[in-house]
């Protein structure tokens, strides 16, 4: 071996660059290198000496194995490091378990992808009823990640990590659109993920809402009302030009504070619980008695305990509520909380709707996300697994499905007028505007943005400066023109991406039949169940046999018919019947 190849393969390690710098690495280079000659005469070295101690060592450790066998010593000595390599684990677990702050100790914060962390106490994520001391915590409206108690939910990858999408399953009976397969993140998995920091928000750090109590209701060419304010056309302008502090048109703009006087009335009792709401709300509402309460399902128990489920209705529907079920003393049925709504603001009751659809913001201000579904919906999946997988999992803010066959708004506006959805003048007119603004087609030069057409029956949201800001300025653009807000979409993503960059996160309207099920309207459910009460077997009209009375069959004795005789069959084995039927086959 050479002096370079050596000098190599120790640098590799760092060693011999080491001695080499230290200057006194040359002799022993020599050493290492040239052959070592020692005469006989020189005197034992301790050096020499220890290696003589351990040559003996290795004779009596040879004997040993002779004596003894190799197969039992090897045994012995594995048998010995297990036991060394035990003890050693089992003390640092417990030196870990003495000094592992307990749930008492203070808190401890990390990131979206820790597992499990120390909190100081448990604290609700909601109350359902205000608190009789109100908790610091609760005015801080964060959610902390929850640790995870199971050890077998425990993860260090992602469950979802390896699940590659796949089309809904191909069914002769169902050819509509229909689910697709989602992976979700188990509950508590998806708990153990809850941010612990609001998301930033871009450029937007305050946002207020414009208030006036003297306004008075009028008429106006731009379109409008008073529950929006009337916002001219340069305020609709100055709305898109994002800056750091900004104060809008927001919905309420009458009244100390939405829900008092505002509109859009709503009980003290019911505005305390929504105000003592904190972390998630899923909410829905039902206006005009226009669909049937549907209860959610598989919500697990934490769920039930923090998350908050209102349904919005108008006094039509609890009207028609009360006949067919039972609200408690609480104003609960189920898992939904009912709040009466009063003085609504529009006729329509589809755009009365969009005030909690668009506006949850300001009905809630303590909130940190929200699960809208509309009220003809059935949520079957659990509000953090839907968080979790949507929001969390994706890192977005805002989340609405595409829709399943549209991607045009000028497509979707001839929908809408086909289906006799709203005024045709009215859309026609709203398309125009938006046309003069620079609206286009949808085309592939618009990605990003895989469409321009939501599914709005689900909004998932977080609640930050620019998600508020942006379901703001789309109710103000369903206050001025219709009602269909899937027109009105696409214009304030827009807007808003051009300024700061920001837009809401479009998925499959597929993933979006996984975890809410779609029902009937009202009418045309209560239309379904009248047909098919009538395709039922017809009652009989002839009235039933009844067995005559003792005395009846004395006074009018049933008459006994002479008996008939019948003709003798011929016998089939007879010759002219052999003949007939040979006849009957030339």
């Amino acid at each position: 071996m050479s002096g370079s190849s050596l000098g190599l393969r120790s640098a590799s390690y760092g060693s011999l660059q080491q001695q080499l710098q230290n200057g006194a690495g040359l002799a022993q280079l020599q050493i290492q290198i040239s052959p070592v000659s020692v005469p006989v005469s020189v005197r034992k070295t301790p050096s020499k000496m220890a290696l003589q101690g351990s040559r003996d060592k290795e004779r009596v450790l040879n004997r040993i194995c002779k004596v003894a066998g190799r197969r039992r010593v090897g045994m012995f000595l594995l048998l010995l490091v297990s036991a060394v390599v035990f003890c050693s684990l089992f003390s640092f677990i417990t030196k870990d378990d003495d000094t592992t702050p307990g749930i008492e100790s203070s808190l401890g914060l990390s990131n979206h992808n820790t597992n499990t962390i120390t909190v100081r106490e448990e604290i609700p994520l909601n109350t359902r009823t205000p608190p009789a001391v109100p908790s610091p915590h609760l005015k801080l409206n964060i959610m902390f990640p929850v640790p995870i108690s199971d050890s077998s939910q425990m993860f260090t990858e992602h469950p979802c990590a390896n699940f590659s999408f796949m089309p809904p399953p191909i069914s002769p009976k169902r050819t509509g659109p229909r689910p697709c397969p989602v992976c979700y993140a188990s509950v508590e998995q998806a708990m153990s993920l809850i941010p612990v920091e609001p998301s930033p928000s871009p450029v937007l750090n305050t946002l207020d809402f414009i208030s006036d109590d003297n306004l008075v209701e009028r008429e106006t060419l731009n379109g409008g009302s008073s529950f929006g304010g009337y916002p001219s056309l340069l305020d609709r302008d100055l709305s898109y030009d994002i800056r750091d502090s900004m104060r809008v048109h927001c919905g309420f703009v009458k009244g100390r504070r939405p829900g008092q006087g505002t509109g859009f009335d709503i009980d003290e009792s019911d505005l305390s619980a929504m105000e003592n709401c904190f972390g998630v709300v899923v909410a829905s509402a039902i206006f005009g008695n226009y669909d049937i309460l549907q209860q959610p399902k598989n919500v697990s128990e934490q769920a039930k305990q923090n998350v908050c489920f209102f349904m919005f209705v108008d006094e039509e529907t609890e009207a028609y509520m009360k006949n067919y079920t039972t609200i408690d003393e609480n104003k609960y049925v189920g898992l939904w909380r009912i709040v009466v709504v009063r003085n609504l603001p529009y006729r329509d009751a589809r755009r009365n709707g969009k005030v909690p659809k668009l506006l949850l913001h300001r009905l809630f201000p303590n909130v940190r996300y929200s699960i809208w579904i509309d009220g003809k919906l059935e949520l079957v999946r659990d509000p953090y697994q839907i968080l979790e997988r949507f929001l969390w999992r994706k890192n977005v803010t805002l989340a609405i499905s595409r829709h399943y066959r549209r991607f045009d708004v000028y497509e979707e506006a001839e929908a809408n007028k086909a289906a006799g959805k709203y005024d045709n003048s009215s859309i026609d007119n709203q398309i125009e505007f938006y046309r003069r603004e620079g609206l286009t087609h949808y085309s592939s030069a618009k990605l990003p943005f895989t469409s321009d057409v939501p599914e709005g029956c689900v909004i998932i949201k977080e609640h930050i400066p620019i998600t508020n800001l942006f379901t703001c300025l789309w109710f103000n653009e369903v206050d001025r023109f219709t009602a269909r807000d899937q027109l009105s979409f696409s214009t304030v993503r827009d807007k808003i991406r051009s300024k700061v960059g920001w837009y809401p996160d479009m998925f499959l309207d597929c993933e979006r039949r996984d975890f809410v099920v779609q029902a009937y309207h009202r009418e045309l459910l209560e239309q379904r169940q009248r047909a098919m009460k009538n395709r039922q077997t017809p009652a009989l009209t002839e009235a039933p046999y009844k067995k005559p009375a003792a005395n009846e069959l004395t006074r009018n004795p049933p008459r006994k018919l002479a008996p008939v005789k019948r003709p003798k069959d011929r016998k089939s084995g007879s010759k002219r019947h052999r003949q007939k039927a040979t006849n009957s086959f030339l």
